[in-house]
């Protein structure tokens, strides 16, 4: 454990921005998932639909540096490449 006042202060902080973090994480990976569920049911409106809420939802991530912004863009032209297949 850290002794340096301001050490255990950085210590705090990380435990709540971490848990922040987490659930933000979550949501990008729930978002996804959404577009491939819908892309494995051939579904190309709930797809579509799905799309853009996972195209907002990583953006926003990589905006606040909860995941790097080339991840997200990968991510995206990922799921993209998917749903026009359909």
């Amino acid at each position: 454990m850290a002794n340096i006042k301001s050490a255990i202060k950085r210590a705090r902080q990380n435990v709540k921005r971490n848990a922040h973090k987490s659930t933000q994480r979550s949501a990008a990976r729930t978002a996804v998932k959404a577009v491939e569920n819908a892309v494995g049911e051939k579904n190309k409106e709930l797809a579509k639909q799905a799309l853009g809420t996972a195209e907002k939802v990583l953006d926003s991530m990589a905006s606040k540096k909860v995941i790097h912004k080339n991840k997200a863009s990968r991510t995206k032209s990922r799921l993209n490449k998917k749903v026009k297949a359909l």
